[in-house]
C-alpha cells in the first residue's frame, strides 16, 4: 500500500466514525426543545460543512497524480483538524 492510499484510507475510517458521530448527534436533537434546538443545529451545521471540506480534499488526494497529492495533504490536514476539534466542541453540547 502506498503512503497516499494509507494516508486516504485512514481518513476515511475516521471520517466513517464522525459522520456516525455526527448522524448519532442530529437524531438527539429531535429529543430537545424548540429554543435548544436551533443551537444544536447550527452545531451540526458547521460539523457537516466541515465534513464536506474534509470529503472533497480527500477526492483531491485521490484523483492526484502520484507525486502530486502530498501538496495536497496540507489542506486536507488542515480540514481534519478543523473537523476534530468541531467532533470535540460538539460532545461537550451533546454530552
Amino acid at each position: 500500500m502506498s503512503k497516499r492510499q494509507a494516508y486516504v484510507e485512514k481518513l476515511k475510517t475516521q471520517l466513517d466514525k464522525w459522520n456516525a458521530e455526527i448522524d448519532q448527534m442530529e437524531a438527539k436533537t429531535k429529543e430537545i426543545k424548540a429554543q435548544q434546538k436551533a443551537k444544536y443545529q447550527e452545531q451540526i451545521s458547521s460539523l457537516k460543512r466541515r465534513r464536506d471540506e474534509l470529503t472533497a480534499k480527500l477526492k483531491e488526494i485521490n484523483s492526484a497524480a502520484e507525486g502530486a497529492w502530498e501538496e495536497l495533504k496540507t489542506g486536507a490536514d488542515d480540514a481534519w483538524e478543523k473537523l476534530k476539534e468541531g467532533i470535540a466542541k460538539a460532545r461537550s453540547y451533546f454530552g
